[in-house]
């Protein structure tokens, strides 16, 4: 895995959050979906690529349903601020990964957190270093005016984020509108 450095990095406590732990059950292919090889390295790889030229302070990946403990190795060899979580119970959903993230971010200080998902290697190095720069608590990236990932959390709203279920953030853009910026992005 080849990672991009980039001159622009983000210095505040923003940590970023990959959301590798669920079972890919909606994808029809052979492999788990964040194994599948595209133009020769692995969809996780290339996401994990994606968030680490971005260049965050720390990165927190959520494994669960597979391991990806080979390629987190690779990326802390290149990057030594990934931090691997195991969720014990992914199968409960999207929201206890979630959960393990912030405990994870809270223990190293960080006042908000960037968060994305494991399967969008389209996702640019320049979205996440967007959303990490918004000035409000609650962020959300756009493209073409269409609500997608990343998404950034400040830490004074981590206790209204769900504690059960398969919703992330998505309730608080509804109940905290007032707090919510809205980021235009490019790619998809």
């Amino acid at each position: 895995m080849v990672v991009a450095q980039k001159s622009n990095p983000i210095t505040s406590a923003t940590t970023a959050v990959l959301l590798a732990a669920g079972s890919g059950s909606r994808f029809s292919g052979n492999a788990h979906k964040l194994l599948t090889v595209i133009s020769g390295q692995t969809v996780f790889a290339w996401t994990l690529q994606n968030c680490l030229a971005a260049q965050f302070q720390e990165l927190i990946v959520v494994t669960g349903a597979v391991d990806l403990s080979a390629q987190i190795a690779e990326a802390k060899f290149a990057a030594t601020n990934v931090i691997e979580v195991h969720n014990e119970n992914w199968r409960s959903g999207m929201a206890s990964s979630l959960q393990c993230a912030l405990s994870e971010a809270q223990r190293h200080g960080a006042s908000s957190v960037v968060v994305g998902l494991a399967d969008q290697p389209a996702i640019k190095p320049s979205s996440w270093q967007r959303i990490a720069n918004a000035s409000a608590p609650l962020a959300v990236a756009t493209y073409n005016g269409v609500r997608g990932n990343p998404v950034r959390i400040h830490a004074e709203l981590w206790p209204l984020l769900p504690t059960s279920g398969d919703e992330g953030a998505r309730s608080l853009f509804k109940s905290h509108k007032d707090l919510l910026e809205e980021v235009a992005c490019d790619g998809s």
